[in-house]
């Protein structure tokens, strides 16, 4: 495709791969709405005709987003930025192409702000991962943890994720962002080895990510950098994101599997999923939502579904993981049911690594020291 849009430009036009399935143009001396039109037409035509690969035509669609200088930006960061906000229009309308449109566009200037200043933040690394514990409910062993994003803005204070993920999406930031937590994550995971904490890790994902075909190669090259054996990774992600592109997100989450990497899906129970897909698909593990377990010792609905999830993860080989464990009375009821794992503020709120590896320590020694006491006696 990079070559039949290099074919459709003039001379003057530039184009570049962003990553992915993802092309930037660059088309000047064209200031008028009107003036990009043939242009539009030209790169259409080039998705027109289907890709031969063995013998095999695959059709292709394209989703254009324009940003014009100087009406939509005047820098390059912020003209990619509206472009790419312009594209995912054109994708949620069903339309080949759309301007940036900025009563269509996110208005609150906070957020813009937040938009422009998040790429800025990797690269300065403002943001960090506080991690939650998962422990084992037969023991209390905390074998693993969950990294959670956290932005530590210089001027607004501690940021949670909730307030920039859903524009990483938008603008087309979550691939370098995911990838900045896989990193990070790693790279932790690599220190508590050497203090001899031996820890696995868990990192979210998003839909784009499963759709991404280099994605696999990337983490395998992360893994390589930070000497972490890939079971020591978890990738956790939703029943909605898997389900985005079933044949692509099947072939993604084979790769992953491959190189042994351990996949969860998150809040599990809350989406619509097939039975009989989540059974081809290479899943280790599943998540009951925390919606399901805070309230399942006074909700008798809750208790049975909680129930159900459980013996359907035992009959398909999964292990289960009960999430929003805020009570010593949940927690005890999850571990009669055969649950295997929980994770909530039961156990710990999530926390700064440095705060995670005292706590953990503290854990150790004090189970040592009543395991020392029994024996005495």
């Amino acid at each position: 495709m990079g070559e039949r849009l290099r074919r459709a430009l003039r001379a003057s036009d530039t184009a570049a791969r962003l990553g992915g399935d993802e092309f930037g143009l660059l088309l000047p001396d064209l200031l008028e709405n009107e003036g990009v039109l043939p242009a539009i037409d030209r790169i259409r035509g080039a998705f027109e005709q289907p890709i031969s690969v063995q013998e095999l035509p695959l059709a292709i669609e394209v989703s254009i987003g324009i940003a014009l200088f100087p009406d939509h930006g005047d820098s390059a960061e912020l003209l990619i930025q509206r472009a790419d906000m312009a594209m995912y229009d054109a994708k949620r309308e069903s339309a080949p192409f759309c301007f940036y449109d900025e009563h269509a566009a996110i208005c609150d200037p906070t957020r813009l702000t937040l938009v422009s200043e998040l790429r800025r933040a990797m690269e300065e690394r403002e943001l960090v991962l506080y991690y939650q514990p998962k422990a084992v409910l037969a023991d209390g062993e905390v074998r693993s943890v969950e990294a959670l994003l956290r932005w530590r803005h210089p001027t607004r204070g501690l940021i949670f994720p909730d307030s920039f993920i859903p524009l990483a999406q938008e603008t087309g930031l979550i691939r370098p962002l995911t990838l900045y937590v896989v990193d990070e994550a790693l790279r932790q995971c690599r220190c508590w080895r050497d203090e001899g904490l031996g820890l696995s890790v868990s990192v979210n994902l998003s839909m784009r990510n499963l759709l991404d075909l280099e994605f696999p190669s990337q983490v395998a090259a992360l893994l390589a950098r930070w000497e972490v054996e890939s079971e020591l990774l978890e990738l956790e992600m939703t029943e909605s994101a898997m389900l985005a592109n079933p044949t692509r997100t099947t072939g993604v989450l084979g790769e992953l599997s491959a190189l042994g990497i351990k996949l969860s899906i998150d809040d599990f129970g809350t989406g619509y999923s097939s039975l009989a897909y989540l059974h081809r698909l290479p899943i280790d593990e599943i998540k009951i939502d925390r919606s399901f377990v805070t309230d399942m010792g006074d909700d008798t609905d809750d208790l049975a579904i909680v129930q159900c999830t459980i013996d359907l993860g035992r009959n398909l080989g999964l292990d289960v993981v009960a999430e929003g464990v805020e009570t010593r009375e949940v927690w005890e009821k999850l571990r009669q049911l055969g649950c295997k794992s929980a994770q909530g503020y039961f156990l710990s709120q999530p926390v700064p690594p440095s705060q995670l590896s005292e706590w953990l320590r503290q854990r150790r020694a004090g189970a040592a020291e009543g395991l020392a006491l029994s024996r005495a006696e």
